[in-house]
């Protein structure tokens, strides 16, 4: 019967679609933040001296049989420890 239960339509709620709204603006809210919290720890990462440069430095410098050197050694001892 009328009157009984549930209203028909309940205007001080929101609705699904203002709720998902919401949720959509958080989670781009949360991702723009995250995305502007790495991108500032690549920036110091990369400053000369930095633990990034320096790898960036040696990457270069290294010379491909180096390379080849290390990553055989490193097969070596992985399949040791099994």
């Amino acid at each position: 019967m009328i009157g009984e239960g549930e209203p028909l339509q309940d205007f001080g709620a929101k609705s699904k679609i203002e709720q998902a709204k919401e949720a959509v603006q958080a989670a781009t809210d949360t991702v723009r933040v995250t995305t502007q919290t790495v991108a500032g720890a690549i920036e110091a990462g990369r400053k000369p001296g930095a633990p990034l440069d320096r790898l960036a430095h040696w990457a270069r410098a290294a010379p491909l049989h180096a390379l080849a050197v290390a990553f055989l050694a490193g097969m070596v001892v992985g399949r040791g420890r099994r």
